[in-house]
């Protein structure tokens, strides 16, 4: 079983003992025990100050894009870092009072968009000059650290759903994502991690042995976070990424389509490790609440050839060719920006929106990002930690 960083902390806390600690955990912070960090630092009679949540609150109990404003007593001051404004998401100086040391301890799903690991990145900013350590209580990557995937992000369409300059589906932990963050903006900051013991770069979550905590509430199991670096595309459709199912991201569709005719365009594209299996559904809320929709459910039959991306982009380019009448991008206020569509927000760019509009041949535009990956397979190994 992989030792995670909040494991190899908690062999040694003696020498934390006079800290002043602040933590930004959620409840992906468990032993594989399932025992809450935050108790656990407690007990061994740590001085626990304060504690950060992030986007979906300490116990991911908010939808996605809800301030959150309930958060449980626990014994010491709890902060909301994810309220109803951009600036809710940046840490304010007062935060940083009577703390020297904060602890980063939240699994990440391996894809550019998901939010925590840019809550990470917005601290090291804020820290950038001051003598308080962060450190980064390292997890797997639940995708593996091998596979990379996407354009890289152009800066232009920095988000919060994009604050690395890095392809949608990454191949770094944490700990690695912060290493990188701190070179590309030369920031001041005191930053260690403690890495974890036994994970290597080619396993997949399943195979690490630890307990799936799902961290926020469409992403419930692991078959989810593999389609979400596609799948999150459709945020930026008038089409269901599956919120309201139990299944998310997994499932995804519209009152518009026809499963059959969705399902056979989406094979036609050669994309290798993936089925393609039409269905109905009736969403319990979000977009279509209460309708019968029409759409495609994902079974990845291949974990090292599914490319999601490559997935998301044809099934969307799929969705343009036979409902273009119907299929729209979504303008309108989404992660605290109003001006770039959803959808250019999470690629990264216009250019994939506008090259589907366009009618561009899809398998060309599936390789359009190839250029990029390669780069960024050379440029990572810089931060690897892990074999």
């Amino acid at each position: 079983m992989v030792a995670t960083g909040l494991d190899m902390l908690l062999r040694d806390t003696g020498r934390f003992r006079n800290r002043k600690i602040g933590l930004i955990v959620n409840q992906t912070s468990v032993t594989p025990e399932l025992q809450y960090s935050w108790n656990l630092l407690k007990e061994k009679g740590l001085h626990l100050q304060r504690i950060f949540s992030p986007e979906h609150g300490l116990f991911a109990t908010e939808q996605d894009q809800i301030a959150v404003e309930y958060q449980p007593e626990l014994g010491c001051e709890l902060v909301s870092l994810y309220g109803d404004s951009f600036n809710s998401l940046l840490p304010d100086g007062s935060f940083f009072d009577n703390l020297d040391l904060i602890l980063f301890d939240i699994q990440d799903v391996g894809s550019r968009y998901y939010t925590y690991v840019n809550t990470l990145a917005l601290f090291m900013e804020a820290l950038s000059g001051k003598a308080t350590e962060i450190m980064v209580l390292d997890r797997p990557n639940p995708l593996g650290g091998a596979i990379v995937e996407g354009p890289l992000l152009d800066m232009a369409f920095r988000s919060f759903v994009g604050i690395f300059p890095v392809p949608v589906r990454h191949g770094l932990t944490a700990g690695e994502l912060a290493l990188l963050y701190r070179e590309f903006k030369q920031l001041d900051v005191n930053l260690t991690v403690m890495t974890m013991e036994g994970w290597r770069r080619t396993m997949l979550f399943p195979e690490t042995g630890l307990p799936w905590i799902p961290p926020s509430p469409n992403m419930p199991t692991f078959a989810t976070a593999e389609v979400y670096p596609g799948m999150c595309l459709f945020e930026g459709l008038n089409a269901s990424e599956g919120r309201g199912t139990t299944t998310p991201f997994q499932l995804s569709g519209a009152p518009f389509i026809n499963p059959a005719e969705a399902a056979a365009q989406c094979r036609q594209y050669g994309l290798e490790g993936v089925l393609f299996r039409p269905t109905w559904f009736k969403p319990t809320f979000h977009k279509f609440c209460g309708e019968v929709t029409g759409g495609i459910w994902l079974h990845v039959t291949d974990h090292t050839r599914f490319r999601s991306f490559a997935t998301g982009v044809a099934m969307t380019a799929a969705l343009q060719e036979l409902y273009g009448d119907h299929l729209r991008f979504l303008n309108g206020v989404y992660e605290f920006n109003d001006t770039i569509p959803a959808f250019d927000l999470l690629a990264g760019n216009s250019s994939i929106r506008t090259a589907i509009l366009e009618g561009v041949e899809t398998r060309s535009l599936l390789s359009s990002w190839q250029h990029d990956e390669e780069y960024f397979h050379v440029i990572k190994q810089n931060f690897h930690l892990y074999d």
